[in-house]
C-alpha cells in the first residue's frame, strides 16, 4: 500500500498536467520559452554562484546579457531584413495583380480554383493597411507578442532563482528507495535534451545561412528573408524545408513567369539542405543523443502539433526523446529482471 500510493500520486499528477496543457495550450508559449531559457541558462548561473556571486544577481546578469545579445543580433540583421521586408511590401500589390491575372486567364481554369474566386475582388492598394491593422487589432496576436517580451524574462528570472528549491521539492517527493535510480534517469534525459537543443540550434543556423545564400545567389526576390526564416523554422524538423519550397515556388512563379525552369532549382536547394541536415549534420549533432528514427520524429511532430498546437511542434522532439529514454530504461530493467530469474 505504501509503495502503491506514490505511484498513484505521480500518475494523477501527470494526468492533471497533460489535461491542463491541452486546455491551456493557447497561452503556454511564453512559459515554455521561459522554461527553455531557464534550462539553458542555469549552468551559467551555477558557475557564477560557485565563484561567490549572489544567485539572484547572477540570474539578472545572465538574462540581461542574453537579451542584449539578442538585441545586438537583431540590430545587426535589421538593415538587411528591413530592406527585404520593405521590398516585399512594395511588391505585394504587383504580386496580387499577377495572381489576379493568373486567376482570370480562361486557359487555366484550375488556377482559379487554387487561388480562389475572391482574389479578383481584392483591392491591392488597401490590402496592406488592412492586413497590418488586422494583426494589431487581433488581441491574441498582440497578447502573444507582449507575453514573449514581458512575461518570459520575468518567469525565467523566477525559475533561475528558485531552480534549486524546485529540484529539492521534487527530490522530496521521490521515495528514498527509488531516488538514486530516478536521478540517474533524469540525468540521462537532461543529457539527451541538452544535446538535442544544441545540435538542432546549430543545424538551424547552418541551414538558415545556406538557404539565404543559395536563394539570393539564384536571384530570387526576398531570398535572404525566406532563407533565414526557413532556417529558423527548421527547429521543427522538416517544417523549414516544406515551408521554404512552398513560399519560394510561389515567389518564383510571380517573379519569373512564364519561365518555370527555376522551380526545380528551388526544390533542389531545399532537398539538398534537408539531406545535409539529415545525413551529414544530424548523425553527429543529434542522432547519437536522441536515438529516434525519422518516422518517430514525424509522428511525434504530428501528434504533439495536433494536441498542443504551435507549442506542441516546438516540444515534440525533446519530449519524444525523453520518452525514448524512459522506454529504453524500462526495457533494460525488464531485461535485467528476466535474466535474474
Amino acid at each position: 500500500m505504501n509503495i502503491a500510493r506514490p505511484s498513484i500520486i505521480w500518475v494523477a499528477t501527470l494526468t492533471t498536467v497533460i489535461i491542463a496543457v491541452v486546455l491551456l495550450r493557447e497561452m503556454l508559449l511564453p512559459f515554455v520559452a521561459a522554461m527553455a531559457l531557464a534550462y539553458l541558462l542555469d549552468p551559467l548561473v551555477n558557475r557564477l554562484e560557485h565563484i561567490g556571486v549572489n544567485r539572484t544577481v547572477a540570474a539578472l546578469g545572465i538574462i540581461g546579457l542574453f537579451y542584449l545579445g539578442v538585441v545586438g543580433v537583431v540590430a545587426v540583421a535589421a538593415p538587411v531584413l528591413g530592406a527585404e521586408i520593405a521590398a516585399l511590401i512594395d511588391k505585394l500589390p504587383e504580386y496580387i495583380g499577377k495572381l489576379q491575372a493568373f486567376s482570370d486567364d480562361p486557359t487555366r481554369p484550375w488556377l482559379r480554383k487554387i487561388i480562389g474566386e475572391g482574389l479578383s475582388e481584392v483591392d491591392s492598394a488597401g490590402l496592406i493597411p488592412r492586413f497590418l491593422r488586422s494583426i494589431w487589432l487581433e488581441s491574441q496576436t498582440l497578447v502573444s507578442i507582449l507575453s514573449l517580451l514581458i512575461i518570459t524574462p520575468i518567469v525565467t528570472l523566477y525559475l533561475l532563482n528558485d531552480w534549486r528549491r524546485l529540484i529539492a521539492a521534487i527530490d522530496h517527493l521521490i521515495p528514498a528507495a527509488q531516488r538514486e535510480t530516478v536521478w540517474a534517469l533524469a540525468g540521462e534525459i537532461d543529457d539527451t535534451i541538452a544535446g538535442y537543443l544544441r545540435g538542432q540550434g546549430t543545424i538551424c543556423l547552418i541551414l538558415g545561412i545556406y538557404y539565404a545564400f543559395a536563394l539570393h545567389l539564384m536571384g530570387l526576390s526576398h531570398g535572404i528573408l525566406i532563407g533565414l526564416a526557413c532556417g529558423l523554422f527548421s527547429f521543427v524538423p522538416y517544417l523549414g524545408a516544406f515551408t521554404g519550397i512552398a513560399v519560394s515556388i510561389f515567389v518564383v512563379v510571380l517573379q519569373f513567369w512564364p519561365n518555370w525552369t527555376l522551380i526545380p532549382v528551388v526544390v533542389g536547394i531545399f532537398v539538398v539542405g534537408q539531406a545535409i541536415a539529415d545525413y551529414v549534420l544530424a548523425p553527429y549533432l543529434i542522432a547519437s543523443r536522441i536515438h529516434l528514427s525519422p518516422v518517430w520524429v514525424i509522428f511525434a511532430i504530428a501528434a504533439f502539433g495536433y494536441l498542443f498546437g504551435f507549442v506542441g511542434l516546438l516540444i515534440a522532439v525533446p519530449i519524444a526523446a525523453a520518452i525514448g529514454v524512459v522506454v529504453r530504461f524500462a526495457a533494460r530493467q525488464l531485461s535485467d529482471a528476466q535474466h535474474s530469474y
